[in-house]
């Protein structure tokens, strides 16, 4: 039988895994909510953290991803420094949040970019900058649609994606554009990494029927179901059970179809 203590004892040592203890968490302890930060350790460190089913860099991807989501710079700072600890490259931290915008809009990765780059300029981290691409839409464009065939078939050409679509067309066609021709392309994340983006990032925003769609392309991708379940599940402690249970619940209806 799994006791509290026990999964209390886990979540410690997953915290020191992660190297999370700071000022924060003092802090915490000695707030208004006794046994709060005991209930944290419990059933985010304790139970969810340590989960078979996903490694502890995929982990921290899917947190990081739901945090960069929410208004939190503290506990994003923490994380930011805890993936590095672990073996994240800066550049793949920062990658996520990239994909992230895409999802939850350009302002959450331009702050998350700028929580990140106080942590790196901390440990005296830098980021070579990018080269400008001349590319042309033409190409972003066929690649964006050769992958949007890859990932989801023919439900990538349906609904809001119709081509046909007079009203969402023009939108549609810049996502595939940037969305698919050059988001997924950009060094930093493999694809396998950009999907648990996708899948915890569209929990964190409450978007099921996106959840639904991308659940099928990550099974097609070559992730497994437990994989799936395991990165909906991280996003809970971070942008809330219900939105999880929520995704959950659209992710049994398609396997159960």
């Amino acid at each position: 039988m799994t006791t509290r203590d026990t999964l209390f004892e886990n979540g410690e040592a997953m915290r020191a895994t992660l190297k999370v203890e700071d000022t924060d968490r003092a802090q915490a302890e000695g707030g208004t909510a006794p046994g709060f930060e005991r209930m944290i350790t419990e059933t985010a460190y304790g139970a969810l953290w340590t989960r078979r089913g996903l490694t502890l860099e995929d982990r921290m991807i899917c947190t990081l991803s739901a945090l960069c989501l929410q208004p939190h710079a503290a506990p994003l700072k923490r994380f930011v420094g805890a993936a590095l600890d672990i073996g994240l490259e800066a550049r793949a931290i920062l990658e996520v949040f990239v994909q992230c915008g895409l999802y939850g809009g350009f302002p959450l990765t331009e702050a998350a970019s700028g929580v990140a780059g106080m942590v790196f300029a901390e440990r005296g981290i830098a980021i070579a900058a990018e080269p400008a691409n001349g590319e042309s839409l033409e190409t972003l464009q066929q690649r964006g649609d050769e992958l949007l065939a890859e990932l989801h078939g023919a439900r990538g050409r349906q609904g809001y994606a119709a081509p046909d679509n007079p009203v969402t067309g023009g939108l549609y066609t810049m996502a595939i554009q940037y969305g698919y021709g050059e988001l997924w392309f950009r060094p930093g994340l493999d694809r396998r990494a950009r999907m648990l983006c996708a899948l915890a990032a569209f929990t964190a925003l409450r978007l099921d029927s996106q959840v639904r769609k991308f659940s099928q392309s990550a099974i097609a991708l070559g992730l497994t179901q437990e994989e799936v379940v395991e990165a909906v599940m991280q996003t809970a402690p971070y942008s809330g059970f219900p939105p999880a249970l929520n995704a959950l619940a659209a992710i049994s209806e398609l396997l159960a179809d």
